[in-house]
C-alpha cells in the first residue's frame, strides 16, 4: 500500500507519478472506513483528495503556507502530513479535531471552521511574509459554496490591489469542465505564464511607460486585451478585480494540476486556479446524496444508510413539522436561512411554499438585513440559522432588525453544546449576545411540545424575537405540563422550598436529575422551566427569595452575559439573604467531544451539579 508510505509531510514526493492514482484510490477507501465508524464529513472530503495531493506535490510543508476555508475538506492533508492513525479518535473527545488546528500541526497554518476566511486569512499571512522578505508561496483553497459570502469579496478586491504574491484556489464542485473554454484557457495559460510572455509584457509596459502619451497606449492595448478574453475566458470577473484567472481545470487530475500550480507560481501577484471536482467522488451514495454525506453520522458502507437509525424525532424535526403548519395557516410567514435549508429542517417547507422560501447562501448578514426587509413589509420572516454561525450577523441584527423592532424569529438551532465539531461550532454564545440587544427576547423550549408553542408565539409577538433550541433527540418528558406561553413568564413546575433549579431549555433533564438526587437525600427542592431568558421573570424570584435559601441557575451558555448573570444582578439590588449560584459554562472554548462527556468536564453534567449544590446549601 502506499498510504503506508506517507507517515509525515512531504512523504508524498517520493510516491512515483505513475502510482498517485492508486494514492488517490487507497485514500478514498481509508476515509470511507473509518468515517462510517466515527461519522464526519465525508462527501468534501472525497471531493477533494486529488486537489490536495496535488497542493501537497506543489508545496514544501511546513514551509510553505496552506489555509482551508472552513476545514472540513482538509481529511486528505491531514493524512499527508502523517496523522492517519488518529482518524481511529477523529472528532472524539482528547481525539483529533476535523478542522486545521495549529496545535496538531505546524502543516496547519490557521485555525478554521466557519466560512469564506482563508483568503483574507491568506492574503494577511502573505503580505507577513513581504513584509519580512521572505520567499515562501502562500494558498488559499476557498469552495464555490463560501464564495456566496461577502467576506471573500471583501478579500479578494483587497487581494487584486495588494502588492503581494498570493495564489487563490477556487474548488468549484457544482460545474462540469466545459471542452471548449478550458482547452482555449488552457492554451492561454500555458502562453501568459511562461516567462518569455511574463517578461515581454513587463518590458513592452516599461518602455511605453518613458514615452509621451505611452500610458494611454497601454489602456487601449488593456482595454483590447480584456475585450478579447471576455470571451474565451470564464474568469474575468476575478481579472478585473486585478487577479490573474487560471483554469478551469479538472481537479481529480493531479498532473493537471501540479502543472497549473507551477504556472500560479511563475504570476507576479495574486493568483485565482479554478479547479473542478465532483462533491463525494469515488462513493456512490455521496456522489447520489451530497448533502446527506457532507456532515455523517457513522454509516454502513454497504448502503449508505445511517448506522443505529433514529426512531425519535429531533428538535429540527419538530420545528420542521412546525413550520410546515404555520406555512398553511399564515401566508405571511416566510423563511429564511443560509446555505442549510437541510440542516434547519426548511426542506419540507420549502418543497410546500417554494415561493415563500430563501436560501441566500452563506451570508449570515445578508439573510439577516434580508429578513428584516421581508418584515419592513408586511411579511412574518422566520430566520433559522445555526448558533454559531448566527453570530457572523450581529451588527445586522442590532442595526436592521432590533433598532427598527421588527418582527422578525430567529429559530436558532443547535444551541448550546453540540459536540464533535468542536470550538467553532459551539452554540455557546448565543444568549449573551442576543441579551445584549435592546428589543431583543429570548425564548427557549423544555421539550417539544414547548417548542411548537413557542415557535407559533414568537409568529404573533410584533417584535425581534428568537427561539433557541438544541441539537439532539427532542426532550419529550414533562409532556403532562404545558402552560400556556405569556410574555416573560417562567413555568413552575414544582413548588417546594429550600432550594430552586431555574433551569434554561436543554438543562431542564439534568435540573430533573439534580432534583431527584437531591430529594432522595431529604432536601425540599423547587423546579422552574425560565422560558424567557430576556426578560428575567423577576416577579417570580420576588416570590421565591422568601422561602428559599438558595436560586440555582442552569444553562448551557457562557457565565457573561447569560441567565444566571441576570439573575444574579437582579437578587443583588434586593439585598436579600438567599444566594445564587450560576451553573454555566465557565469562560472558555469549549473542544470536540460527545456532549455528556463535555457536560462531565465543564461540570455541568447533574452529579457536578449536586456536589456544588451541597457545597453551598445549608440547612
Amino acid at each position: 500500500m502506499y498510504l503506508e508510505r506517507i507517515e509525515k509531510e512531504n512523504d508524498i514526493k517520493k510516491i512515483p507519478r505513475e502510482h498517485w492514482d492508486e494514492l488517490a484510490d487507497e485514500i478514498r477507501d481509508f476515509l470511507i472506513q473509518k468515517l462510517s465508524v466515527t461519522g464526519g464529513h465525508l462527501a468534501p472530503n472525497l471531493g477533494t483528495v486529488e486537489l490536495t495531493m496535488a497542493l501537497h506535490l506543489f508545496l514544501d510543508l511546513p514551509e510553505d503556507k496552506l489555509i482551508w476555508d472552513v476545514g472540513h475538506q482538509s481529511y486528505t492533508h491531514k493524512i499527508l502530513t502523517g496523522r492517519r492513525k488518529g482518524f481511529d479518535h477523529l472528532r472524539q473527545f482528547g481525539g483529533m479535531s476535523g478542522f486545521p488546528k495549529t496545535k496538531e500541526s505546524p502543516c496547519d497554518t490557521f485555525n478554521t471552521g466557519h466560512s469564506s476566511t482563508s483568503i483574507s486569512a491568506g492574503l494577511g499571512i502573505a503580505m507577513a511574509r513581504t513584509i519580512q522578505g521572505k520567499k515562501n508561496t502562500v494558498v488559499s483553497v476557498i469552495g464555490d459554496g463560501s464564495l456566496t459570502g461577502g467576506m471573500a469579496y471583501e478579500a479578494l478586491n483587497n487581494a487584486g490591489k495588494a502588492d503581494t504574491d498570493f495564489i487563490i484556489v477556487l474548488n468549484d464542485n457544482n460545474m462540469s469542465i466545459s471542452e471548449n473554454v478550458g482547452g482555449v484557457s488552457q492554451y492561454l495559460n500555458q502562453i501568459r505564464t511562461t516567462e518569455a510572455y511574463i517578461g515581454l509584457k513587463d518590458g513592452i509596459k516599461t518602455r511605453l511607460s518613458n514615452i509621451p502619451r505611452g500610458k494611454n497606449m497601454i489602456q487601449g492595448i488593456q482595454k483590447a486585451k480584456s475585450s478579447f478574453k471576455q470571451l474565451v475566458i470564464p474568469g474575468m470577473y476575478f481579472e478585473e478585480m486585478g487577479l490573474t484567472y487560471l483554469g478551469p481545470v479538472d481537479g481529480h487530475d493531479v498532473s493537471d494540476m501540479l502543472r497549473i500550480f507551477k504556472e500560479a507560481k511563475r504570476v507576479k501577484g495574486p493568483v485565482l486556479v479554478h479547479v473542478l471536482t465532483k462533491k463525494g467522488k469515488g462513493y456512490l451514495p455521496a456522489e447520489r446524496h451530497p448533502s446527506r454525506f457532507h456532515g455523517t453520522e457513522p454509516f454502513e458502507i454497504a448502503t449508505g444508510v445511517p448506522a443505529g437509525k433514529r426512531t425519535k424525532p429531533n428538535y429540527t424535526d419538530i420545528f420542521s413539522t412546525v413550520m410546515c403548519k404555520l406555512g398553511d395557516r399564515n401566508p405571511d410567514v416566510v423563511a429564511v436561512t443560509a446555505a442549510m435549508p437541510d440542516g434547519t429542517g426548511l426542506k419540507r417547507f420549502r418543497n410546500m411554499y417554494p415561493d415563500r422560501f430563501f436560501d441566500v447562501g452563506i451570508a449570515e448578514g445578508h439573510a439577516v438585513t434580508f429578513a428584516a426587509g421581508l418584515a419592513a413589509g408586511g411579511m412574518r420572516p422566520i430566520v433559522a440559522i445555526y448558533s454559531s454561525f448566527l453570530q457572523r450577523a450581529y451588527d445586522q441584527i442590532i442595526h436592521d432588525v432590533c433598532i427598527q423592532n421588527l418582527p422578525v424569529v430567529f429559530a436558532i438551532d443547535r444551541a448550546g453544546l453540540v459536540g464533535s465539531d468542536g470550538e467553532t461550532h459551539q452554540g455557546i454564545f448565543d444568549l449573551s449576545y442576543l441579551s445584549s440587544m435592546p428589543n431583543m427576547t429570548i425564548m427557549s423550549p423544555k421539550n417539544k411540545w414547548e417548542l411548537s408553542d413557542m415557535l407559533k408565539f414568537a409568529v404573533t409577538y410584533n417584535g425581534p424575537i428568537a427561539l433557541r433550541y438544541p441539537r439532539g433527540l427532542a426532550f419529550e418528558g414533562l409532556y403532562e405540563y404545558r402552560p400556556p406561553i405569556v410574555y416573560g413568564k417562567s413555568e413552575c413546575i414544582y413548588r417546594e422550598k429550600d432550594i430552586a433549579l431555574l433551569a434554561v431549555g436543554s438543562m431542564i433533564p439534568t435540573a430533573i436529575e439534580v432534583r431527584n438526587r437531591l430529594k432522595a437525600q431529604g432536601i425540599s427542592c423547587t423546579l422552574v422551566n425560565a422560558r424567557f431568558v430576556k426578560p428575567i421573570d423577576t416577579e417570580l424570584i420576588d416570590l421565591l427569595l422568601p422561602d428559599h435559601s438558595l436560586l440555582v441557575t442552569l444553562e448551557e451558555n457562557v457565565a457573561s452575559g447569560g441567565y444566571g448573570e441576570k439573575v444574579r444582578a437582579y437578587t443583588d439590588t434586593l439585598q436579600t439573604k438567599t444566594k445564587v449560584i450560576n451553573i454555566c459554562i465557565p469562560d472558555c472554548y469549549v473542544e470536540h467531544g460527545s456532549v455528556d462527556i463535555l457536560r462531565k468536564e465543564l461540570k455541568i453534567d447533574a452529579e457536578s451539579v449536586v456536589q456544588r449544590i451541597l457545597e453551598n446549601w445549608k440547612e
